[in-house]
């Protein structure tokens, strides 16, 4: 399993030969200026929640690529009716892909579209691959279901809001890494706008004081699972 950093909350994730991207907001974000969409691939587009900084370029790869998105409801239902194929989920619910088994879990956030009109309620994804499991936690606040998880699924990594401000921070990210009983995690949701602006090395320092590896990849840079 490949991941690959795209800025903001936007993954993209490489299962044997199929192309997963989550959350494309890049074009809109200058820091992932370097990165051209029309050259990612994509078998699939995961999407947590319906804010313009997880959906700015889903219509425009799932077009061009004929990509599926994944989310809940009301999402894959304001992508089916832009003729765009969708596969939709709710909470608690778990579906098997070619590329693994993904389930859509609870998240505490808000979900609307950019007109304002109603995105249904936030998520993350647990991804079951054949060799490793990933938790994909979205925009949420540190919430105690994710203690649920490792109930049905030992992760290899977890990937974690730590801006702070719209979602929990890095001291709530570390407790969250207790909960989900991961001490690997891949930080997302900082650094794109003065809201979420961290100190990167006091952030490394506090996961590695409780025996926690954080890792804060440059946009467009990859690691191997």
């Amino acid at each position: 399993m490949q991941i690959t950093f795209y800025g903001h909350a936007s993954l993209g994730i490489k299962i044997d030969d199929i192309h997963i991207l989550v959350d494309p907001f890049i074009t809109g974000n200058p820091k992932a200026s370097h990165i051209d969409i029309e050259t990612l691939k994509a078998d699939y587009i995961l999407v947590t929640h319906a804010h313009q900084d997880h959906i700015l370029d889903v219509e425009a790869i799932a077009k061009r690529t004929g990509a599926v998105v994944v989310s809940n409801f009301e999402v894959a239902n304001h992508f089916d009716g832009l003729d765009i194929e969708n596969h939709p989920m709710n909470h608690g619910g778990q579906w098997d892909f070619e590329f693994g088994n993904v389930k859509y879990v609870n998240a505490i956030h808000t979900s609307s579209f950019p007109d304002g009109s109603y995105g249904g309620q936030p998520g993350g994804f647990v991804i079951e691959g054949e060799r490793k499991n990933i938790y994909i936690a979205g925009d949420t606040a540190l919430t105690m279901d994710m203690k649920l998880i490792p109930l049905f699924t030992k992760l290899d990594l977890a990937v974690l809001p730590i801006g702070d401000n719209f979602t929990m921070g890095v001291d709530e990210a570390i407790i969250a890494s207790d909960f989900v009983e991961c001490d690997k995690i891949l930080g997302y949701h900082f650094d794109t706008f003065g809201y979420i602006e961290i100190d990167h090395e006091m952030a490394k320092r506090k996961f590695f004081d409780k025996n926690k590896d954080l890792m804060l990849l440059e946009i467009g840079e990859s690691i191997e699972l």
